[in-house]
């Protein structure tokens, strides 16, 4: 996969889409099960990834 990234922080840019909706669903799951902490903890990590990535593009080069 020479075109792919090599690193844990390219690969989850690459697929962060997918993580934060495994995160959802995750946490969806736990908040049915009457997990509510838990289903609020993913859905902290799912938000803190969004926040982090949003900052990031806003400081990237316009030429990206």
């Amino acid at each position: 996969m020479p075109d792919q990234p090599q690193t844990v922080g390219g690969l989850a840019e690459l697929y962060l889409g997918n993580i934060l909706y495994a995160l959802e669903r995750c946490a969806l799951a736990m908040a049915e099960e009457g997990r509510s902490a838990d289903a609020a903890f993913y859905r902290g990590i799912g938000r803190a990834l969004a926040e982090a990535h949003g900052k990031a593009k806003a400081a990237a080069p316009a030429s990206e």
